[in-house]
């Protein structure tokens, strides 16, 4: 997940994301690329309780490098109403129940329209029917939005889920 989502570079082999080959790119370019190809989805959320849920969702856009061709206020008020949560936009994250956190990081994942999707066991924290709903909504950002995401889980009933499996045992595909 690490070289797939640009934080590390393989030992051998290579990566090759919008026709670049990331092992040829110094740190700045890889950053760039990642912030934005790359929407991070983490079981823990990560959110920073100092900074409100809109505040949350915009903090990719205060990296990026290239003009935004959208409004990034407008951006994440719109995601925060497609998640059913805009009146919780100045809300703080240790203030709202552990699916409302999640659906925060989806959006903040989301707020740079990145082409891939990571998502590191996004229902681990939540209960069943929360992580229902969130897989619900990462199968919709698929079909609809025609957005490649990638879930690692240990859970089969998740991966079930899903279009694909990609089963790894010690490290290697199965």
């Amino acid at each position: 997940m690490h070289i797939i989502g640009l934080l590390d570079k393989p030992s051998r082999g290579k990566v090759i994301i919008n026709g670049k080959d990331i092992s040829k790119l110094d740190d700045d370019a890889v950053s760039t690329l990642r912030n934005e190809y790359v929407g991070f989805v983490f079981q823990q959320f990560n959110l920073i309780n100092k900074l409100t849920v809109l505040e949350n969702i915009l903090l990719p856009t205060i990296y990026a490098r290239k003009k935004l061709n959208f409004k990034p206020k407008e951006k994440a008020l719109y995601l925060l109403e497609r998640f059913g949560m805009k009146e919780k936009a100045k809300s703080y994250p240790n203030k709202i129940s552990g699916g409302q956190q999640q659906r925060v990081a989806i959006a903040r994942a989301l707020v740079m329209e990145p082409d891939l999707i990571l998502a590191d066991e996004p229902t681990g924290n939540l209960d069943t029917k929360t992580g229902e709903e969130i897989m619900k909504l990462l199968k919709e950002l698929n079909k609809e939005e025609k957005m490649t995401v990638v879930i690692v889980t240990h859970e089969p009933d998740i991966a079930a889920k899903t279009k694909r499996q990609i089963r790894i045992v010690d490290g290697k595909i199965v």
